[in-house]
């Protein structure tokens, strides 16, 4: 009877872990923008190039897991001069630091609709604690979550130098994001 049992339960787990599957990302449907003020005028940036890896099931949302990738070249401000200096060392140094990241540590229910995340963001090399709420819904059958991460440039040395002076450009910046998932 043992060796049943253990079978049973083995298949058992084997069958939880298969319907644990990470969402699709739908990136027509998802982005990742920066805002921020440069000489006291708003400023959004867009990471053209993310990838993001969302195990969320509603019924259990403290068990959700979360990942982003951001390639840190893709980040778009409209010009393409502009584009090549913040590639540059001084600013995200994408020759050194190709991505940003961020791996959540917990995920907890704030409510309908609502979820407050916890996590490690590494840029530039630097990694930080961050906490942010999260919004969740259900659009054409898929999960869409939406958030902003207020952040301090300086604390990951975005903006070296001369660049330090939050004068020009200022040190807070907001990463927005909007992720659509789905089976």
């Amino acid at each position: 009877m043992k060796p049943l049992r253990a079978l049973a339960l083995a298949s058992l787990f084997a069958s939880a872990v298969a319907t644990a599957a990470v969402l699709k990302t739908d990136p027509a449907k998802s982005s990742v923008a920066a805002v921020f003020k440069q000489m006291n005028v708003p400023v959004e940036a867009k990471f053209k190039t993310f990838t993001a890896a969302i195990d969320y099931d509603a019924a259990r949302p403290e068990a959700a897991k979360a990942s982003v990738d951001i390639q840190t070249a893709s980040m778009d401000l409209g010009d393409a001069e502009y584009n090549r200096e913040v590639a540059k060392k001084e600013w995200f140094n994408t020759a050194q630091f190709p991505k940003a990241s961020f791996v959540s540590t917990s995920i907890k229910p704030a409510g309908a609709g609502k979820l407050n995340v916890a996590g490690k963001l590494t840029i530039k090399g630097k990694t930080a604690d961050v906490a942010f709420p999260l919004t969740v819904k259900t659009e054409a059958g898929k999960q869409v979550f939406e958030g902003q991460l207020p952040i301090k440039r300086l604390a990951f040395n975005i903006g070296e130098g001369e660049w330090k002076d939050t004068s020009m450009v200022a040190d807070e910046v907001v990463i927005k994001f909007r992720v659509t998932a789905g089976n």
